[in-house]
């Protein structure tokens, strides 16, 4: 067993990690695997598979029904879920200390050894074509889907993580297992852990039940994304208000600007209601209800992207604010005050975000598969405060060119 930074590591001999860190003042266990299997690591054929077997691994197991999966934990005051990324795949859980034991075995169960029952899969399959049709039917998720397309082409960050149509209505149960085994790879899969439960309890109980797992080697390769090319796109669909994307590739999660940029985005577009953009579009002219930007990297690029809605003859006025914004940050240096109020807010979100105990088990895992360090609130502090208003206007100069950005608008037809 080693520690890195303040949670516990330890290897069983399939290659699983276990990733602890031991939290005293709560009750709660969260807990969960993470896979590093995502949308991209499937063939053409296989859009949307990774997150079909989302779904199924709750349809039964060699031991449980579905109903016994749903019911577990629910009936001890429990919550069980699961989600898909175009990287990941993850099945937690968060349940009181004494039913750890319980969570476990039954991730484990739904995890290693779901049996995708047939009549589970035609079931399943109008659950999903429901879940496609309820997304195309809110444009503001719908365009940040599309948005991916736009930017990332015909590569695999490019498709949908949800499938098409007909992907969906092809799949069987052989499907699955074969995905499974291309991809599966024991030594890419962490368990991860916050509660007040000790270290040892934690790997004695994991030993328990994830010894006899056989070791996986899939051996899936991603292909790296390269040769971004800015695309620019208007649809016409069935809404009342436009919408619209901007956009480009980003910085991968291990770059050097990963933070300074992340920093930026936050100031540009971030959850505060005193971003710049909130404060032109919809504090002073009023063209927008809200307007975000976000920043999401990968192991190998990033996407960055600002998304709002307005009405369709505001158009064209907002998207020009929005660039005038965005050259600002590419011509003007931050002041002083300016720089200190941006550092001063990530650092005060980021404390906030640190007690959310679930986000960091999450975080736990991703940063071992991704194999990046997960560094304390100190350190990554001392790193945004060396930040500088250079650093963040040259990131702006690479970043913001208006010629290098891609755009995609929904237009009200």
């Amino acid at each position: 067993m080693n520690a890195t930074t303040d949670y516990e590591i330890y290897t069983l001999p399939n290659g699983i990690r276990i990733a602890h860190k031991q939290i005293t003042h709560t009750k709660v266990v969260h807990c969960g695997f993470i896979l590093d299997v995502g949308s991209r690591d499937e063939d053409t054929h296989q859009q949307g598979l990774a997150h079909f077997w989302e779904h199924m691994a709750f349809k039964g197991t060699t031991r449980r029904k579905a109903f016994h999966i749903l019911n577990r934990l629910d009936s001890v005051g429990g919550e069980l879920n699961a989600y898909t990324t175009k990287e990941k795949i993850c099945f937690y859980a968060s349940v009181l200390d004494r039913h750890f034991e319980n969570a476990l075995d039954l991730l484990t169960d739904i995890t290693f050894d779901s049996v995708f029952p047939e009549k589970q899969i035609e079931r399943e399959r109008n659950v999903i074509l429901e879940e496609m049709a309820m997304y195309y039917d809110s444009p503001e998720d719908a365009i940040q889907d599309e948005f991916d397309t736009v930017v990332f082409g015909n590569h695999p960050l490019g498709k949908n993580i949800l499938g098409t149509n007909e992907s969906i209505g092809s799949f069987r149960r052989e499907d699955f297992r074969q995905f499974i085994h291309e991809n599966v790879n024991t030594e890419k899969v962490v368990f991860s852990c916050v509660g007040n439960l000790p270290a040892q309890k934690v790997i004695r109980m994991a030993e328990k039940y994830l010894k006899d797992i056989p070791a996986l080697s899939g051996k899936s390769k991603r292909l790296p994304f390269s040769h971004y090319q800015p695309n620019r796109l208007e649809v016409c669909r069935t809404l009342t208000q436009a919408q619209c994307a901007i956009g480009r590739d980003a910085y991968s999660v291990r770059h050097q600007r990963n933070l300074p940029f992340f920093m930026l985005t936050n100031l540009l577009g971030g959850p505060g209601m005193n971003t710049r953009l909130n404060l032109t579009l919809r504090e002073k002219y009023g063209l927008v209800y809200s307007v975000d930007a976000e920043y999401q990297s990968y192991i190998d690029t990033g996407l960055f992207a600002i998304y709002f809605g307005t009405e369709p003859r505001n158009l064209r006025r907002a998207g020009s604010y929005v660039m005038k914004e965005l050259k600002k940050l590419r011509e003007t240096t931050l002041g002083t005050v300016q720089l200190n109020r941006a550092q001063e807010q990530i650092m005060g979100q980021l404390a906030m975000s640190s007690e959310n105990n679930q986000a960091l088990m999450l975080s736990m895992a991703r940063a071992l598969l991704d194999n990046y360090e997960l560094e304390d609130l100190d350190t990554i502090y001392k790193k945004i405060t060396a930040v500088t208003s250079q650093d963040l206007q040259e990131i702006a100069q690479e970043m913001f060119q208006e010629d290098d950005l891609s755009m995609l608008t929904y237009i009200p037809d």
